[in-house]
């Protein structure tokens, strides 16, 4: 059986320090555009070329010497200049080129008159709309020039930055490996979605949402199973998990004649760097070390587990990813009054409302015991609350965490 001792509580920054002063540090890989979202940055990436490479026409129409644009002039036709073919010569007064979107202006042009506000007669042209000021041209590097940043390092690549990339002849990308992340459940009671309980059984659904928070957060998460309630079922967890970066055992962290977790962890080589955080939800959270392995053992209360994988394992995924302000909260006004707080660093659930003028405010749910999963589904975001804070009224500034993003 477990063996019980005297453990120490310590608080949310200095278990968040454990974390990250454990942690192995960021490694890098290369890959092409097309596995690029959601990967982050390992250098400052710098476009090859210039954006547009040439002053290139927004519109169809002609291009042309702005001092001629005069209601009546005539010019003469002289060439066109198609996107990808342009004209070889320059514009000279009275003269006009044909040429299409995306087409290169031809020197001498510094205007492109729309096909609409021109009468075209065989080989010449008659303007017959006022033209107020020169345009219809975007100017070479209007998007961005070559050893221009376009991505710093650290910084997260989204959906549509392989096409930015890709314009500025970027073909790969150093990028930060994701840290691999090893999640265990544990319990004797633990069943799982669709099997038919019996009395004292419960549905094991921690890992569903956990697993998925980790990879939006830039990890790649795999799921070992759920490990009976003794010491040989959580050794084999862990020899399961000894390719992970981060293991994350789910339950039996507490001090319970069945909480075998720590103890197995002993047995396979682990190191236990603290046991117990000043924090609600979520007082058993621990961490040890294997190895190059971290590992952050997470209680088995579905909110518990939940909030602690947002204050914890985020900031840790991130860190070992390298992304930057990997632990940045937000600020935002709350949309109703907040008790006042306990001893114990807090971290409410919470939803997003926005007001009719646009200010960002949260709503903590009515419940926030931790036990309850339905305040989730309408709350998107953590709202923090200090150790000793004093009550708050309506629209006063709150700090929050995004669990999603």
């Amino acid at each position: 059986m477990p063996t019980s001792q005297k453990q120490t509580m310590i608080s949310v920054e200095a278990a968040l320090a454990s974390l990250i002063a454990a942690a192995r540090p960021p490694l890098t890989e290369f890959c092409t555009l097309e596995d690029l979202s959601g990967r982050v940055a390992a250098d400052a990436l710098t476009s090859q070329l210039t954006q547009p490479p040439f002053a290139a026409s927004a519109m169809d129409g002609y291009a042309v010497q702005f001092a001629d644009m005069k209601i009546g002039a005539t010019l003469k036709i002289i060439g066109e200049a198609p996107a990808g073919t342009p004209f070889e010569g320059d514009v000279g007064a009275g003269e006009a080129v044909r040429i299409f979107t995306g087409g290169v202006v031809p020197p001498g042009a510094d205007h492109v008159i729309i096909q609409e506000d021109v009468t075209k007669d065989g080989e010449a042209i008659t303007i017959d709309q006022e033209q107020p000021h020169a345009r219809n041209i975007r100017a070479a590097g209007i998007d961005f020039n070559a050893g221009e940043i376009l991505v710093s390092k650290g910084e997260r690549l989204n959906a549509v930055s392989a096409s930015v990339l890709a314009a500025a002849n970027i073909d790969r990308v150093k990028i930060y490996k994701k840290p691999i992340v090893a999640i265990f459940s544990n319990g004797d009671e633990l069943r799982e979605p669709g099997a038919a309980l019996k009395r004292g059984e419960i549905i094991n659904s921690n890992h569903y949402g956990i697993c998925a928070l980790v990879r939006a957060w830039g990890g790649q998460a795999r799921y070992l199973g759920c490990a009976k309630d003794n010491i040989e079922a959580i050794k084999a967890m862990f020899d399961a998990a000894k390719g992970a970066d981060i293991i994350v055992p789910i339950g039996g962290a507490s001090v319970g004649d069945y909480d075998y977790v720590k103890d197995g962890f002993k047995e396979v080589g682990g190191q236990i760097l603290f046991e117990k955080v000043a924090v609600r939800p979520g007082k058993p959270t621990w961490h040890g070390k294997r190895g190059a392995q971290t590992i952050l053992g997470l209680p088995g209360n579905p909110a518990s587990a939940l909030v602690t994988s947002t204050v914890f394992l985020k900031p840790l995924i991130a860190h070992m990813s390298g992304q930057l302000n990997h632990n940045a909260f937000n600020r935002a006004l709350t949309a109703a009054p907040l008790p006042s707080n306990g001893p114990r660093e807090t971290y409410m659930r919470a939803k997003i409302e926005l007001s009719d003028e646009a200010i960002l405010r949260v709503r903590a749910a009515p419940k926030q015991d931790s036990s309850l999963l339905r305040p989730f589904l309408i709350g998107e975001v953590l709202i923090k609350r200090a150790p000793h804070a004093p009550a708050c009224n309506a629209d006063e500034i709150v700090e929050i965490i995004h669990m999603n993003a």
